[in-house]
């Protein structure tokens, strides 16, 4: 897991209006191992989400329908859900129920070891007893709208996509899959965006060590035929104020 500041630092070297013209989405994650603070994660998700018109997906420590809807109030377009997935499925079914399943990401923390693979919650700290596949269908039985897989191994690492885990997956997966840990650069996303059973792919790497990563790799998988959003920036506006320094 990569740490890059607090909110104040995020706020002075990131503007995420300008970020925006890189991405699609923005996921904002709460994987503190302490009692989390709802409250106080509200806040910082209400910082971030100011001018960025982009869509925002938002979780961690949610428990219940408030948890979820102050989230919501706060900007956040999306609810990320991983440990309720497992202690309170009804739950789920629930938010699924007064949100909407477009409204509820399942996030799956996986490791591999010389057996297969594990599913972990509580911020990769407590496995549970699921076999990976298993746990996939069980988790889209729920009514979410998405599913964020990430690898615990890759996480942070740079070395590219988990992708023994992912063909692993030989069934069809209804609801859309993005995958998450080990993207370092726009190779690595390229050729996640060239499988089949994924529909997009999530970098914190390019965000937060590659100078101007983000639209340089954006600009490289369109020339590579990605079917992303162009965007038509004005030329009134310095490109070089939306590169990351």
């Amino acid at each position: 897991m990569q740490k890059v500041g607090d909110i104040n630092w995020l706020n002075k070297h990131y503007n995420f209006r300008k970020i925006a013209f890189s991405i699609d989405e923005l996921i904002i994650l709460n994987v503190s191992r302490v009692k989390k603070d709802i409250i106080g994660f509200c806040g910082q998700v209400k910082m971030l989400a100011e001018g960025c018109f982009i869509p925002i997906a938002a979780g961690g420590g949610v428990h219940n329908i408030d948890d979820a809807r102050s989230i919501l109030k706060s900007g956040a377009d999306k609810i990320v859900i991983n440990t309720l997935l497992y202690t309170d499925p009804t739950m789920v079914k629930e938010l699924v129920s007064v949100f909407g399943s477009q409204c509820i990401i399942a996030s799956i923390d996986i490791k591999k070891n010389k057996d297969g693979v594990e599913v972990w919650i509580e911020n990769g700290s407590q496995k549970i007893p699921k076999l990976f596949q298993e746990w996939i269908r069980a988790v889209i039985s729920l009514g979410v709208g998405e599913i964020y897989l990430n690898s615990i191994d890759k996480d942070g690492t740079g070395q590219g996509y988990f992708w023994e885990v992912i063909k692993m997956l030989d069934f069809n997966i209804e609801i859309p899959l993005i995958i998450s840990g080990g993207a370092g650069n726009q190779h690595h996303l390229l050729e996640g965006l060239k499988t089949l059973i994924v529909d997009a792919v999530a970098t914190a790497n390019l965000l937060n060590f590659v100078g101007n990563g983000l639209p340089l790799a954006r600009d490289f998988l369109i020339e590579q035929g990605a079917t992303l959003a162009k965007w038509n920036i004005s030329d009134e506006i310095n490109l070089e104020d939306y590169f990351i320094r």
